[in-house]
Parts: structure tokens; C-alpha cells; sequence
């Protein structure tokens, strides 16, 4: 299967847009239902995550962009484990508490993972729903099997006549 290369200007624009989003979802929280909590930031991050990778990696194919943001995600939250003085100094800066978090949580686990299939989904979206896909569905439309059990001229169209 053929892998298409990315567009490293799309997928960064991507990531600021997905960080945009994750910083609107923690500022005003009204933004995202109340039962979903923190989480919908979580999955963003991990999004961003995604789309860094693609940024990073533009020929490499959606399921090792996919695996590599889930492994990043998943070691970042695994770091929350290590509570040496100067990491948590670092957790309590703006920047070190959006990069790393303050605690671990299995809950942030799943959001990783919906983050980065949100990331699978969206790409496959960009990657199949483009022209070469509908010329791609016009060329099997024209090739497709002809009906000739018609045999009376006149029920035939015009544009079908033998």
C-alpha cells in the first residue's frame, strides 16, 4: 500500500490549531460537557501529540505515527509516577504542567488513546476523501458492468443504442 507524504505546513498548523483548542477546553470549560471533565484537554494533547509526529515523520505510515504518539502520551504519564523534587518543581511551572501533568491517572490513559484515534480518523479523512479518491470512484463507475438484457431499441436510451 502506498504511503502519501504529509504536508509538514498542514500538520503544524494541526498542532497550533490542537493546542488552540486543548488551552480553550481547559480556559473556558463550559466549552465541553461537564460529565467529561478534564479529559476532552487530555485527548486534545494527545491529538497534538499525533499530529506532531506527523509534522515530524511525513512519510511514515498512520499506524507508526499512531504508535508513537500513543507511546509518547503513555511515557509522559507514566513520568507522573517519578516524584524526584526538582521534576515536581518543574510540574508546577505553566509550561512543565502543560507538557507533563501533576499526577498519574488511568482515566488519562483512554483520552490518550481516543485523542490519537481522533488523529487516525481525521487523517483517513484527509488521505481518502480527496480528488483522487472521487476520480478513483468516477473510473469504477465508467467500468462498471453494462446491462445488454434490453433488447427492444426503443426501450433502450439514446446514448446506449447499438
Amino acid at each position: 500500500m502506498e504511503t502519501r507524504k504529509r504536508s509538514r505546513a498542514l500538520y503544524f498548523v494541526a498542532v497550533v490549531v490542537t493546542i488552540a483548542a486543548g488551552l480553550a477546553s481547559r480556559r473556558f470549560p463550559g466549552l465541553t460537557p461537564a460529565c467529561l471533565g478534564k479529559y476532552p484537554g487530555d485527548a486534545l494533547w494527545a491529538l497534538m501529540v499525533f499530529f506532531g509526529w506527523g509534522t515530524r515523520s511525513p512519510k511514515g505510515s498512520t499506524l507508526r505515527i499512531a504508535l508513537a504518539a500513543l507511546l509518547t502520551c503513555y511515557l509522559v504519564e507514566l513520568v507522573k509516577l517519578y516524584q524526584a523534587p526538582w521534576i515536581v518543581a518543574v510540574r508546577h511551572s505553566t509550561l512543565g504542567h502543560l507538557v507533563f501533568g501533576h499526577a498519574f491517572s488511568w482515566q488519562n490513559i483512554i483520552a490518550y488513546a481516543v485523542g490519537v484515534l481522533g488523529g487516525v480518523a481525521i487523517e483517513y479523512l484527509i488521505r481518502n476523501c480527496g480528488t483522487a479518491r472521487t476520480e478513483n470512484l468516477y473510473t469504477r463507475w465508467q467500468k462498471r458492468p453494462q446491462c445488454t438484457a434490453i433488447s427492444d431499441p426503443w426501450l433502450q436510451t439514446p446514448w446506449r443504442r447499438e
